[in-house]
């Protein structure tokens, strides 16, 4: 009887969700370098999402993730700086046109709905688009946010978007979610809606300060979800 309830006991282990743990252990590892850009080890690879302004000093990639061709999402440049004959970039295929010198990384194209795994972490590319400003992500273009899995943990990267009905779909232990509002979410409260619809456990603002928001719209996010969540504020790395 011992060893089936020591079986048993195995079992609901492997079946259980990430412990509450997990969700600041993937926090911890974020960095953020402004604008879109983050970087983790934390499902094991040096991964990096939109890289753009970056240091001489940050870390290589393994692999690097780009929502869509927008020109603060995708710089070649920041990609010189952190790609090797081994990394892997996995892109919408509206980037491909700017992506033609990296000839010594492996790059896969995905649209929303497609998934690819890579050393390890799953990869799984969601919509991302405009409802209203539709001229500048119109759901056509099929560009993307990433849900990055592995390790018993969650990541979702909302890339540049409005707040869409498929956010319903998505579970996640951290949320990056862009504040708006001339190019992405309408309103600040419609970027916290965003976090409370991916059920996130700590949220993170992004893609303010350069184009659009400010560090008080920052603010203002976490205190539109005091109480339901977790939100952190980082400084950019430099």
């Amino acid at each position: 009887m011992s060893r089936i309830l020591a079986t048993l006991a195995a079992l609901l282990l492997l079946s259980a969700p990430a412990l509450a743990g997990d969700a600041a252990r993937l926090a911890d590892s974020l960095t953020w370098y402004g604008q879109s850009t983050f970087h983790t080890t934390a499902f094991g690879p040096s991964l990096y999402i939109d890289p753009l302004d970056l240091p001489d000093t940050a870390p290589k990639a393994d692999i690097i993730c780009i929502t869509h061709s927008h020109k603060d999402h995708l710089s070649p440049e920041a990609l010189k700086k952190i790609s090797t004959d081994k990394t892997v970039i996995v892109a919408t295929r509206d980037c491909n046109s700017k992506l033609k010198w990296v000839d010594k990384a492996e790059v896969v194209n995905l649209a929303p709905g497609q998934s690819v795994e890579v050393a390890g972490v799953r990869i799984e590319a969601v919509p991302a688009y405009n409802i209203r400003k539709t001229k500048y992500h119109p759901r056509s273009n099929k560009w993307v946010g990433y849900v990055v899995s592995g390790a018993g943990m969650a990541l979702y990267h909302a890339g540049d978007t409005e707040r869409i009905p498929e956010m319903q779909a998505i579970d996640c232990d951290v949320a990056l979610v862009p504040l708006g509002q001339t190019y992405t979410m309408n309103s600040v409260a419609e970027a916290a809606d965003s976090a409370r619809d991916v059920r996130a456990e700590i949220a993170m603002p992004m893609h303010y300060g350069l184009a659009e928001g400010t560090r008080a719209d920052a603010e203002k996010f976490a205190s539109l979800l005091s109480g339901e969540m977790e939100v952190r504020l980082l400084d950019a790395a430099r």
